[in-house]
């Protein structure tokens, strides 16, 4: 089905979400049709956010709003279905937009597994009525299906359309870009560069992949890095947790804007601790790249004025590889709570892959790297 053909289906003038690769086709045409525009798309921090921010939509218009995130995002709406839409509560209509990333039967990368099995069992727990489009789906089931979650939805519940892999198909791609030229993949390698055997927490996403693949290329183990391939925004708050807890050890983490902006409150925590081994690098594309490129508004915020009010004694901002390497290499030898906001370029290599260790080999080889020192081991 065209994404197009869905949106006028479901009728809706506004829409917020967090963008999801299996949602591509329904964030294309959002941003051929309205682009970023409050009166009609916002793109939010975390799916918790967008669904509030709906809700302010529908009580000033009235109006049903639309909320679009990946699955994995269902955790982040809980909240606000049980203790604000809910119609115990408020009673506030609101469609979901899922995007069901390890269904099972269907091959996936090891987050979106148990996430798959559940993603129909929690939208039931929440008491929120799904139905499931896949490419086969006609338009006319979906207008029926549609006809009926407007009764709902005039009852003040909130109703879900779950998205198969392809279901959804778009015109026209939409096109990305901004104005910086140094690469995640090459400022990865600086970094690579300068922690030498220190632990790395890196985040979801091309980050990740880019670090597994340069360890391999450079003929490294992969024992120094914790590859965080789910549980998106967490990743400064395990390497806050490491350096607190071994603050013998520098501990770099690898982040992303549009992580980082998910889970915000992270920073202040960070900020609150001061730990001086912890160095906090957030790499700035201004975009959901990952999951197809839709901007967030990390480009639009001041990323070093908001590291010193959470409380990080030093922030520093880098947009090419020589202010880069000049602040890693600062950063390496200062005992200091750091961060360091990298703006790169989007793209990634074509061939670019995926780890080809499972999560608990990931999780028992870094365990082993951080405990052996302790144990007068060779690291």
């Amino acid at each position: 089905m065209r994404a197009e053909t869905f949106m006028d289906i479901i009728g809706a003038d506004f829409y917020t979400g967090v963008p999801d690769s299996q949602l591509r086709a329904l964030c294309d045409s959002l941003m051929n049709r309205w682009g970023i525009d409050p009166r009609h798309h916002l793109i939010a921090a975390n799916e918790g956010n967008c669904a509030a921010l709906a809700a302010g939509y529908h009580l000033a218009s009235g109006k049903v709003p639309v909320v679009y995130m990946q699955n994995s995002g269902e955790g982040n709406i809980i909240n606000p279905v049980a203790s604000l839409l809910h119609e115990k509560v408020y009673g506030i209509p609101m469609v979901f937009v899922v995007g069901w990333r390890g269904e099972p039967g269907v091959h996936d990368e090891p987050q979106h597994i148990y996430q798959g099995e559940v993603t129909l069992r929690l939208l039931q727990d929440m008491e929120i009525p799904a139905f499931v489009i896949s490419q086969d789906t006609a338009e006319d089931e979906v207008r029926a299906v549609m006809d009926s979650f407007r009764r709902e939805l005039e009852k003040g519940h909130q109703v879900a359309f779950v998205i198969r892999k392809g279901a959804l198909t778009c015109g026209v791609q939409a096109v990305y870009h901004n104005p910086y030229v140094l690469t995640r993949e090459n400022a990865l390698r600086l970094i690579i560069a300068h922690s030498g055997d220190d632990p790395i927490v890196s985040t979801t996403g091309k980050a990740s992949r880019e670090l597994y693949e340069l360890r391999t290329a450079a003929g490294q183990g992969h024992e120094r890095d914790f590859i965080t391939v789910g549980s998106m925004g967490h990743a400064s708050s395990i390497a806050l947790g490491i350096a607190l807890h071994r603050p013998e050890k520098r501990v770099w983490c690898v982040d992303g804007d549009g992580a980082m902006l998910m889970h915000l409150g992270a920073m202040a925590v960070i900020g609150s601790q001061k730990p001086a081994n912890l160095i906090h690098i957030v790499i700035n594309n201004g975009a959901h790249e990952t999951v197809g490129g839709m901007p967030t508004v990390v480009s639009g915020v001041d990323v070093v004025a908001l590291a010193k009010a959470c409380g990080y004694p030093e922030a520093v901002s880098t947009a090419d590889a020589n202010a880069l390497n000049n602040a890693l290499e600062t950063s390496a030898v200062r005992n200091v709570l750091t961060l360091i906001e990298v703006k790169c370029a989007l793209g990634a290599r074509a061939d670019l892959g995926r780890p080809t260790t499972t999560p608990q080999e990931n999780k028992a080889a870094f365990m082993r790297h951080l405990q052996a020192d302790r144990h007068g081991e060779n690291a």
